[in-house]
């Protein structure tokens, strides 16, 4: 189930990610709301955190936001090194696992797409369960 978790979270967030204006990467709604770059960065710190958690250490760290397609790459790339790790025994419990650092991510991606209504670029909608996930 976690790894269809993540296959979700990938599934949404490119619907979030696909057709974004390039100006999206530096919306700010509010002066105290992230940007969507800073909040895929730390979309990409919660993937790292959930694979050392896995791993059985606890570690956490604060990225600075890379350039927007480096930033969409570095995620991408720490969920997939997440998706194989999860394919191994955790050494830490699962149900923490989704309830920390994953379940945060998927609360991230709906802000996301929020933000690009409040942008002006909302995305189409789509009947998620009829999703090929």
């Amino acid at each position: 189930m976690l790894r269809h978790t993540l296959a979700t979270l990938s599934y949404r967030l490119s619907r979030v990610l696909d057709g974004a204006p390039p100006e999206f990467a530096t919306f700010r709604a509010a002066e105290t709301v992230r940007t969507p770059a800073e909040i895929l960065a730390h979309m990409g710190d919660l993937m790292d955190w959930a694979h050392g958690l896995a791993e059985g250490v606890h570690q956490w760290q604060d990225s600075t936001p890379l350039q927007w397609d480096a930033e969409i790459a570095r995620f991408k790339s720490a969920l997939a090194k997440l998706d194989d790790r999860l394919k191994m025994p955790l050494s830490c419990d699962e149900n923490r696992l989704f309830q920390g650092p994953i379940a945060d991510a998927l609360t991230h991606t709906g802000q996301m797409a929020l933000l690009r209504r409040m942008q002006g670029a909302p995305i189409q909608p789509k009947n998620y369960f009829k999703a090929d996930i």
